[in-house]
């Protein structure tokens, strides 16, 4: 099972015990991937189609909770694509499915639905905890979530621009920043920061998936962490060998061409402890010397030996 089919599972098992909350959840799931029907006697029918079990399961639950009405359940099966399952959910009698919409604000007093039913009556999500219901129905119905071994992506597809926008604003007001993109004629709202991921598993109410992720990210920037120690002590070392080298080339030079007698003592000490010893470091080198020095006393002496040497090549001696 996905990561996100893991999450979809958990959240379909979170049930709100305010009633004003699971009617916000409602609302989303409509919403998302609801369909009013109305046929020739001006009667109305409401059906959702959604090929994850836990949006119907939760779906069918809400109403059962909520109306006290038992829906339909159908399912599906495309052959053309692969036996995929569609599970839909009906309410057939004309009554039920009005008193539905009205509670969701999906319907007008006038009997009127918007044409991509949208949710444009801010009492029904005033509330932080109808907030929460409302982003979680919507995830459910419309969202995904990737797995958090290989990337942070979190989105919530919508039919328009309006209810993209809707739900980025309800975000907002949990500090969470969801940004829209347009793709493939759908508006997509998205997360793609860790932490912020985090917080929105959080506002959904979905724990045990949220403890999941945290655990990854936990290793993940425990393992980040060391590769960059690693990496900088292996660049360190990289450096520390690559100027041992360009020394002892240095002093190898000068003591083939003009010998170390014309050093000074501290330069001739210091190139001969060089060659004998290529793998020490400066400090090692300092504390060797008949009068020990620092580490920026060793590096003096050594750059002075540096010079030498580039003199000496540019004399072509």
């Amino acid at each position: 099972m996905s990561f996100s089919a893991v999450v979809k599972d958990e959240l379909s098992r979170q049930l709100s015990p305010a009633r004003h909350c699971r009617i916000a959840e409602i609302a989303a799931i409509l919403s998302m991937c609801g369909r009013v029907i109305f046929d020739e006697n001006d009667r109305i029918s409401i059906k959702i189609h959604s090929e994850s079990i836990s949006v119907a399961r939760k779906y069918f639950t809400l109403l059962k909770k909520s109306f006290n009405i038992n829906s339909d359940v159908s399912v599906r099966c495309n052959y053309y694509l692969k036996k995929r399952r569609t599970y839909i959910v009906s309410v057939t009698e004309d009554a039920v499915a009005r008193k539905i919409l009205y509670a969701t604000r999906l319907m007008t007093p006038d009997g009127e639905v918007s044409e991509d039913y949208s949710v444009t009556d801010h009492v029904l999500i005033q509330n932080p905890c109808c907030m929460r219901a409302f982003l979680r129905g919507s995830f459910l119905a419309g969202g995904s979530v990737s797995d958090p071994q290989k990337t942070y992506h979190f989105e919530i597809s919508c039919s328009s621009n309006e209810k993209a926008l809707q739900l980025s604003q309800l975000m907002a007001q949990f500090n969470i920043e969801g940004k829209i993109i347009l793709r493939q004629r759908h508006y997509v709202v998205y997360i793609k920061e860790g932490s912020q991921i985090v917080d929105m598993l959080n506002v959904m109410e979905a724990h045990n998936s949220l403890m999941e992720m945290e655990n990854v990210r936990i290793l993940k920037e425990m393992r980040n962490s060391v590769n960059r120690r690693v990496n900088c002590e292996t660049a360190n070392i990289n450096k520390t060998v690559s100027a041992a080298v360009k020394q002892v080339e240095d002093i190898t030079l000068i003591r083939d061409t003009i010998g170390f007698s014309e050093l000074s003592d501290g330069l001739r000490e210091m190139a001969g402890l060089r060659l004998e010893y290529p793998e020490a470091t400066l400090v090692e080198l300092g504390q060797m010397l008949s009068s020990p020095v620092g580490k920026s006393g060793v590096n003096h002496r050594l750059r002075k030996l540096s010079m030498i040497a580039e003199e000496l090549r540019c004399h072509g001696r």
